[in-house]
């Protein structure tokens, strides 16, 4: 079933590749004669096919939602421009895919080694033959393993000062909405690319179900910061992530503020939050972003950015000030 959905989706996929290059990329590169790029050009279209159905896809089911059911109301809509820019940005997915592709000739290598050393691959299709190596089974494993260390990811960038204000770019947003899940620092961006690529080729994820993971995982987590009222229900909201669940991540006073501070860590599954004792099942609506954003005497007034190159800009300026002594504690709160 999984492997006739994959087939058909690629074949879609790769419909439109051909489409949109022989009707439009090429004759725009014969013009300007770059076809000496058409190949890398040709391969590149596949991913930013894949990642326009998918903001396609996602606005469509979500921007509804939070039309009918809002979860909070919004005077001025001016603040999600920015976040708008950053989804189209890493929903191309072109980041992710080139360094799984870079890193493949580094892994290939090291586990060559590992064989004239007799040290075992890690094989997830082999751990249990006859049911690891089905396509929906391996999916699961692999989702479960990305989540995991997902997890601890995410506790990393709220754990180290210099990495936290990178993710602040994150916590900033104080309206949330559909868009802002991919609302983070490019250097941060580079960082998770390189962690899950590598990750996902150690425990042997083909390229296939690589894409598939990561649309997946960019689906669920958009629908986690969706603005509207979204009832899991007690069994579904103790298997996936809710926007009540993430929400709580965002509030200010308890998602970020200080080392000592933070719940709700969990990607896609709450299980980690739960196991590791950081879950906060509180649904109460509260005011999300960074404390220290609030005007005084509430907060310091720091200023984190209106537009996407202000908040790519003020985020290395914090981090600088950090290095020197001069930052605030993390979430702008005395530790």
């Amino acid at each position: 079933m999984l492997d006739t959905l994959l087939s058909q989706a690629d074949n879609l996929v790769s419909w439109l590749q051909t489409l949109v290059y022989v009707d439009v990329v090429q004759p725009i590169f014969y013009k300007v004669g770059l076809m000496g790029y058409d190949e890398d050009t040709y391969d590149a279209l596949y991913w930013v096919i894949v990642g326009v159905l998918e903001i396609a896809l996602t606005y469509v089911l979500l921007r509804p939602l939070e039309a009918l059911r809002p979860a909070e109301s919004w005077q001025d809509r001016k603040a999600l421009r920015a976040d708008v820019w950053y989804t189209w940005i890493a929903k191309l997915g072109i980041l992710n895919m080139a360094f799984f592709f870079m890193l493949t000739p580094l892994f290939n290598h090291l586990q060559s080694e590992m064989a004239i050393h007799n040290i075992p691959n890690i094989d997830v299709d082999s751990l249990w033959p006859g049911v690891t190596d089905k396509p929906y089974v391996s999916f699961l494993v692999y989702l479960v393993v990305l989540d995991f260390a997902g997890y601890w990811y995410h506790r990393w960038q709220h754990r180290f000062g210099v990495w936290w204000e990178l993710h602040a770019v994150h916590h900033s947003q104080q309206q949330m909405s559909l868009w802002c899940d991919d609302r983070n620092h490019f250097l941060d961006d580079i960082v998770q690319a390189a962690f899950f690529a590598a990750i996902s080729l150690f425990i042997g994820v083909p390229p296939a179900q690589f894409v598939v993971l990561i649309a997946v995982s960019n689906f669920l987590q958009a629908v986690q910061h969706v603005n509207a009222r979204l009832d899991y229900g007690r069994v579904l909201e103790r298997i996936l992530v809710s926007p009540a669940f993430h929400r709580r991540h965002h509030a200010i006073g308890y998602g970020h503020e200080g080392t000592r501070y933070g719940c709700n860590f969990g990607v896609l599954f709450p299980w980690w939050d739960v196991m590791f004792r950081t879950a906060s099942w509180n649904k109460a609506p509260e005011p999300t972003g960074i404390r220290d954003q609030l005007p005084a005497p509430h907060g310091k007034g720091v200023n984190y950015g209106d537009g996407l190159i202000a908040q790519q800009w003020l985020a290395l300026v914090r981090i600088a000030k950090r290095l020197a002594g001069k930052g605030y504690p993390m979430g702008g709160t005395a530790n």
